[in-house]
């Protein structure tokens, strides 16, 4: 039985961006399940058998090939019998940046059947074998790891590219599941490049295939998205704040997005028009606005809606002074004979008195 650094961990540590909170996979020769847990470790996979440390939790998988045998990244049948040798588990793997192992505790020589560490060198993003093609995860992936390094000059290589147009030719891109899309998208909208991400899908061809309920925008440019520092769901809506709400409804319960993810998207597409020319509205049209973004009481979600609008370009600072002038109304300070109607009016009138200090 011998253990072995492979993966992230190592390719990070060459390309110097590792930090601690680097996670740490470990591949496991000449072993076996049974043997594995007999040494303490708790199996975790299904498909094919991976296990937690007893007081690392990293984790620890066994050395497998695979056979297509179906559509999808399901679609396999595995080999993890102790024959299974280091370079055998190897050149499963997707990119040849993520082929290269190391001892156990990241000592003595790499171990680089496939020229992982020319690859950085030379920042190229390649497949490690044509079986790259038979998984659909790895369209998503290549596109991720080539938004996450792109500050640092990675492209993808040609071959590489041209596998994945075959795949969404092929339809296996179709059986991606939606859970794992949107996982992807998530992963990329932490990187600085992010346009970088849908780029490559639509470079591949795989991003009208997988987001088919979205419209096509003239002049597609995600540039937007390369915002440092900004949460996932602001750059969720500037994905998609130039679509309708109906067509974002209609990709958020394809993918299973979180509610705030879909409602942010939603009051950012709904109201960014009305956001740009907020003065000019009437105080009527304002309270709605307010009212039906819930600015007054949401206010942690109406935070990331003007963080969306600030980053199109929207001056946000008359809103951001008419909410705190809205939110210090007090209802003690009302009649209290017909609160609801009291306060309306009240709330128009403070609007009404803003808007005329404007002018």
């Amino acid at each position: 039985m011998k253990e072995f650094l492979v993966g992230g961990a190592i390719r990070d540590r060459i390309l110097g961006v590792a930090t601690e909170t680097t996670e740490k996979d470990f591949v496991v020769v000449g072993s076996s399940p049974e043997e594995m847990k007999s040494l303490g470790f708790r199996q975790v996979g299904k498909e094919f058998p991976v296990f937690l440390h007893p007081k690392t939790n990293d984790e620890y998988a066994l050395a497998r090939i695979e056979r297509k045998i179906g559509k999808g990244y399901k679609g396999f049948e595995f080999d993890t019998s102790n024959s299974v040798t280091l370079e055998q588990d190897l050149s499963r793997r997707d990119l040849t940046i993520n082929a290269i192992a190391q001892n156990k505790d990241g000592t003595g020589e790499y171990i680089d059947p496939f020229d992982g560490i020319k690859d950085l060198k030379q920042k190229k993003i390649r497949h490690v074998s044509d079986a790259f093609s038979e998984d659909p995860v790895r369209v998503l992936r290549t596109a991720r790891f080539a938004s996450r390094f792109n500050n640092l000059g990675f492209t993808i290589d040609s071959k590489t590219l041209d596998l994945m147009k075959k795949m969404v030719v092929s339809g296996e891109v179709d059986a991606l599941t939606p859970e794992r899309v949107f996982k992807e998208i998530s992963l990329s909208m932490s990187s600085v490049s992010t346009s970088v991400f849908f780029d490559v899908l639509m470079e591949s061809g795989a991003y009208q295939k997988l987001f088919p309920m979205l419209e096509a925008v003239q002049n597609e440019n995600f540039k937007l998205l390369d915002k440092l520092n900004q949460n996932p769901e602001v750059k969720f809506a500037l994905w998609l704040y130039n679509q309708s709400t109906t067509n974002i409804q209609s990709l958020c319960e394809h993918l299973k997005c979180p509610k705030d993810f879909q409602q942010i998207a939603e009051l950012v597409s709904m109201w960014h028009h009305f956001a740009s020319e907020f003065v000019d509205h009437s105080p009527q049209d304002i309270l709605n606005f307010f009212l039906k973004s819930d600015g007054m009481r949401r206010q942690k979600r109406f935070e990331i809606i003007l963080t969306t609008f600030d980053n199109l370009g929207i001056n946000t600072a008359h809103i951001v002074q008419l909410q705190t002038l809205l939110n210090s109304i007090k209802i003690s300070d009302l009649k209290n004979l017909n609160i609801a109607q009291e306060l309306l009016e009240e709330r128009l009138s403070v609007i009404a008195r803003f808007l005329k200090s404007t002018k």
